[in-house]
């Protein structure tokens, strides 16, 4: 096939004088009687930006205040679910692709809507006590603690649930988040980290009572904080789940001071960050097995450098600050 001719600036001036009345470039290009290409290259080669090509705006700024109201309103709804109420509330004919536009000037991204904990009343008064009790603990004080937490990670990263619309600044909004996330063919891991660096990784195999928990600290905890403590004194952080009798024992006998923590308290945990960060890292792997999952945490977390750490730990009283102004409730960390 042969190079198209360029269009006369007489056809040029038409098409955009057709544009401007709002007609598609198919029905332009059929009153012409030219290929819908030709239309399209024309628009293109005639004006810098897509706003000025686009033709006369099918909403108001009346309508755009009302798909803002059911944005605000719905906000896991997807973009085909908003047109069709926009469409339906408004008297409009809009299409999805428009919707999405007026969305992202409205200031609305679709993202993964973040996870929450659910805190009743006692919980966030004893948020609320422990926060102002370690208030004024500095960030050389933290860099003495030694985290620790389990997480899941499983195969199927893209199935994440559905999606939520919000704004800037909003992403721990009530209605912005959701409380809990059912996974796939997973494995769950134990880890710990300092200031210093990250700690012995370990992948669990069964269910973790009390007697594999001290296991798990005999095997992977100790060695540690050998290495990055050596004689000098730390304080260790775990979940309330752990509070076993025969656990606190093993504590006693092993001459290890813990840390007092409020329970359901994720957005304390500054490891919770760094798992966050090991995910980012092997999502775009797509592990198809659990061995290469595996593998991939594993390559992620070691990793990790010490300065990420430190300034994890870092952030410890910007987190009990913001505890305390919220008055217990969970944060944005």
């Amino acid at each position: 096939m042969g190079k198209q001719r360029d269009l006369s600036t007489g056809i040029v001036a038409q098409i955009q004088a057709l544009r401007q009345q709002g007609l598609t470039q198919t029905k332009i290009a059929e009153q012409l009687g030219i290929s819908q290409s030709s239309v399209c290259k024309a628009l293109k080669k005639n004006c810098s930006k897509r706003t000025n090509c686009s033709g006369v705006r099918k909403t108001s700024a009346r309508d755009n205040k009302q798909l803002r109201k059911i944005a605000v309103s719905n906000r896991f709804k997807s973009t085909s679910e908003l047109t069709d109420l926009w469409n339906k509330q408004t008297g409009a004919d809009v299409s999805r692709s428009t919707t999405y536009r007026r969305l992202r000037e409205l200031g609305f991204k679709s993202r993964v809507p973040a996870v929450k904990p659910m805190l009743n009343k006692k919980q966030m008064e004893k948020r609320l006590k422990w926060a102002k009790e370690h208030g004024e603990w500095t960030a050389e004080d933290w860099q003495k603690v030694v985290f620790s937490d389990e997480s899941r990670f499983c195969i199927s990263f893209g199935d994440q649930g559905p999606r939520v619309w919000r704004r800037g600044g909003e992403t721990y909004n009530h209605g912005c988040v959701k409380r809990s996330v059912k996974f796939p063919q997973s494995v769950m891991v134990w880890g710990c980290m300092s200031a210093r660096g990250v700690g012995k990784l370990c992948f669990l195999k069964k269910t973790v009572n009390a007697a594999v928990y001290q296991d798990v600290l005999e095997t992977f905890l100790i060695p540690t904080v050998e290495e990055q403590f050596g004689e000098e004194d730390f304080i260790f952080q775990q979940d309330l789940a752990h509070a076993a009798k025969s656990t606190k024992d093993w504590f006693t006998k092993k001459q290890l001071e813990v840390l007092a923590w409020p329970a359901n308290s994720p957005d304390l945990n500054v490891i919770e960050n760094l798992w966050a960060i090991v995910k980012r890292k092997i999502r775009d792997r797509k592990p198809t097995a659990l061995d290469q999952l595996k593998q991939n945490i594993a390559t992620a977390w070691e990793a990790v450098s010490a300065e990420t750490c430190d300034k994890l730990v870092k952030s410890m009283p910007r987190r009990l600050q913001a505890v305390i102004q919220a008055k217990g409730a969970a944060t944005k960390y």
